[in-house]
């Protein structure tokens, strides 16, 4: 384990489409949503902690949810936490991370990965990661894991590569990047065998990112590059507080990736789920001989096939005729919604605010 890895764990978002389990102010990250008595920021802590020192996770989240994390994750200490006063999406963040980590160790390697990713055969994806990271400390290259696509999902970003271009067997140099297309230019992604699913997993040595900011983003470059003597130090905090909301809201895609020429893409060996949805979820779970998931409750099905159901405090649920609904049930709201219309979940979210206020979501 090398003291040149670095990640940093990108834990504040909301999660609306998880709805009503996650809200603003306790967001999915923070849930053991699989049953498995972890909750994700705590899994992905521990699959980071095998590859990376503690001490070199910096967990990116809003102000409000500090408790929470310092909370959940005993073994880190409130100096690796980066506390957003504003939402500013990805760039931003990482960006203001990245000059942490530059000041602190020149000669890093950071992953910067979501909190709340479900990945199976860990060990893969520690060999994925070394395997980027080796590439990073040799090349001015900044890299992403992309995942095999199984069939053509609309909900995600696809990475395209070049098949002739790649500088190794395995790390291919990325051509292009589609946002969520439609089910047909889906379906022949597919079909062309070169795309993969965009994970937001990347990697780079801590010097490539800056440059890209410093040659794609020179005002944001410029805006953070005024705290650089207050980083690690007591006035960082002040210095943020002040600077962080004069940011451009933009995602690290759009600010760096899709703007550089120095992309590169290793196809993920493990297997992957952004946990995105209510659907998602279910599609790891185990099922009923009905194909009904099941989290937290006690049920009496009849005629009830492929329904995703989860309560708080082992509720009894008794449903009767329907096939592929989302049942959630806790405290004050119960949710039964179609599940091919998971989508519409944060649309919702904004009628029951209009309707009856925020302290439901």
């Amino acid at each position: 384990m090398s003291k040149n890895y670095y990640a940093i764990l990108m834990a504040g978002g909301v999660g609306s489409r998880f709805w009503p389990v996650s809200t603003t102010e306790f967001p999915k990250q923070f849930h053991d949503m699989l049953g498995t008595g972890e909750t994700l920021i705590q899994t992905t802590f521990r699959r980071l902690s095998r590859i990376i020192p503690e001490e070199n996770i910096l967990i990116l989240t809003n102000e409000r949810y500090k408790d929470l994390v310092l909370d959940q994750l005993p073994k880190a200490n409130p100096g690796q936490l980066l506390l957003e006063p504003a939402m500013r999406n990805t760039a931003p963040c990482i960006l203001y991370a990245s000059m942490k980590v530059q000041k602190e160790n020149p000669n890093a390697v950071v992953l910067v990965a979501p909190s709340d990713h479900w990945i199976e055969q860990e060990d893969r994806f520690a060999d994925d990661v070394k395997r980027c990271f080796e590439a990073c400390k040799e090349r001015d290259i900044l890299m992403t894991l992309g995942i095999k696509p199984s069939f053509p999902n609309t909900g995600y970003g696809y990475i395209k590569y070049d098949i002739h271009e790649g500088g190794d067997e395995e790390i291919k140099k990325v051509s292009d990047f589609t946002e969520k297309p439609s089910y047909e230019v889906a379906r022949r992604f597919v079909k062309e065998g070169n795309y993969l699913w965009n994970a937001g997993i990347f990697v780079w040595s801590v010097n490539s990112i800056l440059q890209a900011f410093k040659e794609f983003q020179p005002d944001m470059y410029a805006l953070f590059s005024k705290g650089i003597p207050r980083y690690n130090t007591l006035a960082e905090r002040r210095f943020i507080n002040k600077n962080y909301a004069k940011a451009e809201n933009i995602s690290i895609d759009y600010a760096i990736l899709e703007r550089s020429n120095h992309i590169h893409v290793l196809p993920a060996s493990f297997d992957w789920n952004d946990l995105g949805t209510w659907g998602s979820l279910y599609d790891k779970l185990p099922k009923d001989e009905d194909g009904n998931a099941v989290i937290n409750a006690r049920t009496l099905t009849l005629n009830a096939e492929n329904n995703m159901i989860r309560t708080t405090g082992k509720k009894l649920v008794v449903v009767d005729g329907l096939d592929d609904f989302i049942i959630v049930e806790k405290k004050k709201v119960l949710l039964i919604y179609p599940k091919q219309k998971e989508q519409d979940i944060k649309e919702v979210l904004l009628s029951v605010k209009e309707k009856f206020g925020e302290e439901l979501i």
